[in-house]
């Protein structure tokens, strides 16, 4: 009886025993007297910890900024939202041109406003072969600048930095709250529609 049974544990309130006997030697006495015999000593894997977790896909990087999402925001010219896109903070401008053109309703803008950071000659014709005006001010290491540009046209750029800024306004979306990029995009949209809504009312 002394090499093979333990004493029993105190009695916890209620008259519940807290322990069962353990037997000597084998695993059970490499743990601590107080430890309940029907926890394992050794922790195991949870349930789903094969899956690889992280947040890669997230639309989520580091930035000067710091660990943020960049919005792509395509408007029209009264700076109402048409279409949105997400990526990484670090994420450039430029890549994402062609995307926003194909984004919002099938049509034609006469012309396609934007910052220095889409500018480049790939950007310039794939809106040219759609059969749009590029409007994008030069950046100054670019050679071969034209003699002729719109700077009248380029100033509704300011438009999209006030919608922008209005979007910057919900605190859900300033903050990135959500976790995967489809629920932070989802209330974006929702965002854009309540910018969209009050637009129109008051219009």
């Amino acid at each position: 009886m002394e090499l093979g049974l333990e004493a029993v544990l105190t009695v916890e309130s209620g008259r519940r025993v807290r322990s069962v006997l353990r037997g000597h030697g084998g695993a059970e006495r490499d743990r601590s007297p107080g430890a309940d015999v029907r926890l394992h000593h050794r922790a195991g894997p949870c349930l789903g910890g094969w899956r690889k977790r992280g947040q890669s896909r997230q639309a989520l990087g580091r930035s000067r900024g710091g660990f943020s999402t960049k919005i792509h925001l395509k408007t029209d010219w009264n700076g109402d939202p048409l279409g949105f896109c997400l990526t990484a903070g670090e994420a450039g401008d430029s890549p994402h041109f062609e995307t926003l053109l194909d984004l919002g309703p099938e049509i034609t803008p006469r012309a396609a406003v934007g910052d220095k950071g889409y500018d480049s000659k790939a950007n310039r014709q794939a809106a040219r072969a759609r059969g749009i005006c590029p409007a994008i001010p030069y950046r100054i290491t670019t050679k071969e600048k034209p003699k002729f540009f719109a700077k009248a046209l380029c100033r509704g750029r300011a438009r999209i930095e006030q919608t922008m800024g209005k979007l910057k306004r919900f605190k859900r979306v300033a903050l990135r709250c959500e976790k995967t990029d489809e629920n932070y995009g989802s209330f974006v949209a929702l965002a854009l529609s309540f910018i969209l809504i009050k637009s129109v009312h008051t219009a």
